[in-house]
């Protein structure tokens, strides 16, 4: 992992892309708050297995997007696997065991999710512009969408689906410009015609993207300007009727990633500059946060994502850094529900 935390997760997206010799730059048991007697302050979550190593050719590795498939194993991307090394993973969470699930010669895969509509696996694929899918057992790979939206590239981050299937990208455009210059987007893409439609635009790098637990609103998370705002949709989820900045993520060095919802609507919102993960009430009120153990956090810098096994408070963590690609497991605040799964 890069050693410059400040810069981590642009140096991974920009050091990646030569790497592919890509010829196009990237241009990646509780309750909910009113219920808790007491803020937690802090959670240490447990080492369940080394996924990968550092990759020679990219000199990096970067987990990110996990999530739980029918059967119970977890899926989960290596945005910096180099051409011929697995680019998706399957993990046992009960044997440990790491399997290759797919690889291809371009993709840097930066999330990934399950769709509602037809049980594949979607991929975002930030260097190529484009969302693919997948079986989950990695055959009959397909691109989705491609292409330009509005007549802009998009540089698609992280996904989550609606109730119907229809996809929500959060398009990261202008990630390594200064906050000050929004160009990124929240785009909706229909799950049947493929057509994109921007729902929100000149956002500081927009990166995660979750749906509240009725799938009424967004909570989207802003890489370059450390907040996560709250994006409230009309009744078919086709426009935005509200929005505000709702939370405020004061990281210092650090930059927040992905987030996930959980059953009680508490908001998981991972860290790219720390091995750690804030957890929010819908109301702002920080709850706890959960980090790996002291003694491992020298090797590990950013904690990319989450995902919280379906009807359970079983979490687990995707963790990088120059020590290799790691899960951790910790027990969530609420059970997992689509929205903590994936994205």
């Amino acid at each position: 992992m890069a050693p410059n935390r400040r810069a981590a997760r642009r140096t991974a997206i920009t050091r990646l892309l030569p790497a592919l010799a890509l010829t196009s730059a990237v241009a990646g048991c509780s309750t909910a708050v009113g219920e808790h007697d007491e803020q937690e302050t802090e959670r240490t979550a447990e080492l369940l297995v080394q996924v990968t190593s550092v990759h020679e050719e990219t000199g990096m590795t970067l987990l990110e997007g996990p999530a739980f498939a029918a059967d119970g194993t977890l899926l989960l991307v290596d945005v910096t696997a180099p051409p011929g090394e697995p680019k998706v993973l399957r993990v046992d969470t009960g044997t440990q065991e790491v399997t290759p699930v797919f690889t291809n010669e371009t993709s840097a895969y930066t999330s990934a999710q399950f769709s509602p509509h037809d049980d594949r696996l979607y991929l975002t694929d930030i260097a190529g512009g484009r969302i693919d899918s997948i079986t989950s057992e990695g055959e009959d790979p397909t691109t989705f969408f491609s292409g330009e939206v509005d007549g802009k590239p998009m540089l698609p981050d992280d996904l989550a689906f609606d109730e119907d299937g229809n996809m929500y990208v959060s398009d990261t455009t202008g990630f390594s410009d200064p906050y000050w210059e929004p160009q990124g987007r929240v785009v909706r893409i229909d799950r049947e015609t493929a057509e994109a439609t921007v729902l929100a635009d000149e956002l500081p790098a927009p990166n995660g993207i979750s749906f509240n637990e009725d799938f009424s609103a967004l909570w989207v998370s802003q890489y370059a300007a450390n907040r996560v705002d709250h994006l409230t949709l009309d009744e078919d989820r086709t426009e935005v009727e509200t929005a505000h900045p709702a939370l405020h993520f004061d990281g210092g060095e650090s930059q927040i990633d992905s987030n996930a919802v959980d059953a009680e609507g508490n908001v998981y919102q991972a860290v790219h500059g720390q091995p750690s993960i804030y957890v929010y009430g819908p109301t702002g009120r920080h709850l706890t946060t959960v980090s790996v153990p002291a003694d491992a956090a020298g090797g590990l810098d950013s904690a990319t994502n989450i995902a919280i096994e379906p009807g359970t408070t079983d979490a687990y963590m995707t963790v990088s850094g120059e020590d290799g690609g790691f899960v951790y497991r910790f027990e969530a605040l609420g059970e997992g529900i689509r929205q903590s799964n994936g994205g």
